[in-house]
């Protein structure tokens, strides 16, 4: 059982891996969302492969005792739409475990994840007949991993909690920066910033700095990503943003390309990073602890543990799993 999956996930990021011939299936994901631009999709696609080499699927399954034979579970996934194949992990945990996944896409993400699934009837046909797509309401399901908003969670809870669930709320991304960053840790914290446009929960949106701190040195270090602003749809963000922060009198810090303000939030608006001002680092350490089931990801170099390498945050390993809860134990347990 286990061999199996490690030979099906192995062959699905040999698949991930060739993006050439995805050309039209691409061009279809963005007609039907613009944010999923041939560069994003073709970043998450060559992401995933990557992560599905045949030593991380053995070092993800080594930590497990699947079973040999199953009882299979019926499991729906409601999936966010912010990502390309923002759910895709929640689908392989599912299969791994020996389940059947009911999936609900999003209208923002209803292209990819079907096709790959047909793609995968050629070396995995038992995995594509465990998966089925729906619109329709479903009432015959055994568990439930779903990711929203915050307001979604509520309705997710009110619906599912009384069967065995995940349910994700909005968590966002932050940075910890020291003013010691070499130029080419704050260029890579530029990946964590921009990919995706800031629209993931592992995109950072805040900056916590010292006092005094010198925005120039990141200012310079991210200018790399300034065509960001020559796709239409952030620039137009851009330009509202700029024009409401104006007319309220914020005081705002930008290079033509990203806008920079002090506020106490963490989840910043799109073409927008939000800072905030330490004096001590411990302090530092008990507010991101405190305040835990809001963030994501902490990006840092020897700052606190289980922080993530700068430019490291849109390349997750398998193992890592989102809100750090175990789907695939989750799973297995059912």
């Amino acid at each position: 059982m286990k061999q199996q999956n490690i030979n099906n996930l192995v062959r699905l990021g040999e698949l991930l891996s060739k993006t050439e011939q995805f050309n039209d299936i691409f061009d279809k994901a963005e007609q039907q969302n613009s944010w999923f631009t041939r560069a994003n999709v073709t970043f998450a696609f060559k992401s995933w492969s990557e992560a599905l080499s045949e030593n991380n699927v053995q070092q993800w399954l080594s930590q497990y005792q699947l079973p040999q034979t199953t009882s299979p579970k019926k499991i729906l996934i409601i999936m966010a739409g912010n990502l390309p194949l923002v759910g895709f992990h929640d689908l392989l945990c599912v299969l791994v475990a020996g389940h059947k996944a009911i999936v609900k896409l999003s209208s923002d993400d209803g292209v990819l994840l079907p096709y790959l699934i047909k793609q995968m009837k050629a070396f995995a046909p038992e995995w594509a007949k465990a998966v089925a797509f729906t619109d329709d309401k479903v009432t015959e399901y055994d568990a439930v991993i779903a990711t929203g908003s915050d307001n979604t969670a509520r309705y997710f809870e009110y619906y599912f909690g009384k069967k065995p669930h995940i349910i994700r709320k909005n968590r966002h991304s932050v940075a910890v920066l020291t003013g010691e960053e070499t130029p080419e840790e704050l260029q890579d914290l530029g990946k964590d910033i921009f990919l995706y446009y800031g629209l993931g929960c592992r995109s950072v949106s805040k900056l916590f700095v010292p006092q005094g701190y010198d925005f120039d040195l990141l200012f310079q270090a991210i200018y790399p990503y300034k065509d960001i602003i020559e796709e239409q749809k952030y620039a137009n963000n851009y330009d509202y943003n700029k024009a409401v922060y104006l007319m309220s009198l914020y005081k705002l810090l930008e290079n033509g390309f990203l806008l920079l303000k002090e506020d106490e939030h963490y989840g910043s608006p799109i073409a927008t990073l939000f800072y905030e001002y330490y004096t001590n680092k411990e302090t530092l350490k008990k507010k991101l602890a405190t305040d835990r089931e809001k963030i994501q990801c902490v990006v840092g170099h020897n700052f606190i543990d289980g922080e993530i390498p700068f430019g490291q945050t849109q390349t997750p390993k398998l193992w890592d799993y989102a809100d750090g809860v175990n789907t695939l134990t989750f799973l297995l347990n059912l």
